[in-house]
Order: structure tokens, then sequence, then C-alpha cells
């Protein structure tokens, strides 16, 4: 299976980490944030990686080339970021059938493998791994609502009155369905086309999308503090498989 992941943002609240380098070029623990995402996909399996690359562009292809620990990279290129919909789209052409979806600034120590495991052996379109959370929490994410069977039956991004506490985390697994609801997103009101807006499509059409509940942690990494909170996580060697 292939693994898209996306990492072409400039990451402004993540300054002055990034005052000369892109997101995914933070370190955490000493190693790039995009060193722990491929290192995880590289231990799931994947046969190759499409890397949405965008600010500064150059700095993570020059970094990587053209493989990581043997697994082939192909670069597709976000001339503007206006949304992971947007961003996600920019990898069409290189993905050829189910695929995973990493966001490229976040490190997990979690059950990965549960989430390609469910896209390879049931009739799902998309699984996705969820973290049960704070309700003030659930307010900055992506919110999942499910129904008794634990398919997700409606996404909700960033509502001020959550409908559940259950978020996505940054992980997922699409068939190439995806793509084309991400065609058919219309921009937000900030401005993006959401991936959320897709996935919803997606849920309308009758397309089941399963929810995996996270075993372990993970820390997205928007803030320097995130990076020291990921650092503090690292240290106590916990691990999910």
């Amino acid at each position: 299976m292939q693994a898209v992941v996306l990492a072409a943002g400039e990451g402004t609240r993540l300054r002055p980490l990034t005052a000369d380098r892109p997101k995914g070029l933070v370190e955490v623990a000493g190693v790039p944030i995009l060193t722990h995402c491929f290192s995880q996909l590289a231990a799931l399996g994947v046969e190759s990686l499409v890397v949405v690359v965008g600010h500064r562009k150059e700095q993570i292809i020059d970094h990587y080339e053209d493989e990581f620990r043997g697994v082939p990279i192909t670069y597709a290129h976000q001339r503007e970021q206006q949304g992971l919909a947007h961003a996600l789209l920019t990898a069409e052409p290189y993905v050829d059938d189910d695929f995973l979806v990493m966001l490229g600034d976040n490190v997990f120590r979690a059950n990965l493998g549960d989430v390609l495991r469910r896209q390879r052996e049931s009739d799902t379109d998309a699984a996705f791994l969820v973290e049960e959370v704070s309700e003030s929490a659930a307010s900055r994410y992506g919110v999942c609502v499910t129904n008794d069977a634990g398919e997700i039956v409606d996404v909700v991004e960033k509502p001020d009155d959550p409908p559940s506490r259950l978020v996505m985390t940054g992980f997922y697994s699409f068939s190439p369905a995806i793509f084309d609801a991400c065609r058919l997103v219309q921009p937000s009101d900030r401005g993006e086309y959401e991936l959320t807006d897709a996935i919803h499509l997606l849920i309308e059409s009758g397309r089941r999308i399963d929810a995996i509940q996270m075993d372990g942690w993970r820390v997205d990494v928007g803030y320097p503090e995130d990076r020291d909170r990921a650092e503090r996580r690292l240290s106590t060697r916990v691990d999910a498989n």
C-alpha cells in the first residue's frame, strides 16, 4: 500500500522553530518530524511514499531525496496552501489504489497498523484512527460522530459545541473515492478546502468509514510547547504497535 504524507504547511505557529526551515524538518528529540512519520510508515511496510510539499519544499527534497530506508519517495507540489482536501488532490496522480494518509506534523506512538489492517481486510471505504479527548480540546479538531457499529456517520471541523469527544488524529486510510469527494468541496468560511467536508460527502454518498480507537499516544506539533511535550513523551519510551 502507498502512503501520502501532507507536509506543505508553513508552520507559522511553530515560530521561531520554523524561521529557517519547513515545519516537517523541525526536530523532535533530535530527529525531524517527517523522519518520525516516515519511520512509522516504513515499519508498516508501505511500498512507496507520496510527500506533498509546499513551503521551503527544496529543503525537504534535498534532505530525503528519492527514498527513505529503501522506500521510494515521490514529491507532489502544493503551490498554494488551500487546505487539506486541496493538498490531497495534488497527490492523486501518484496514487494507484487504497492508500494511507498521515499529517506530517504529528508524532505517533500508537496502533497505526490497525488502520491498515482494517482497510485491507474489510469492505470499508476508509478507516480513521480516532482519539477521545476533553470537550474543550475537541473544539480544536475534526470531531467524529459514530453509530453503534463503530462507523463514522458525521464529521464536524472545529465545532464550537462538539457533538462528541471523539476526534480525528491525522492518520487515515482511504479508497480513491476520496479524490472525487475532494473535487466537490467548496471553500470553507476560512477560505480553505477542508478534508472534513470531503469526508462528509463520502458519508452522504453511503460510503462506509470505520473508527479505530487509538491505543497509545500522539502529539500534534503545532506550537513550540508541543515539540517539548512530544520530546517528553518519547523519553518515556512507551510504544504501541
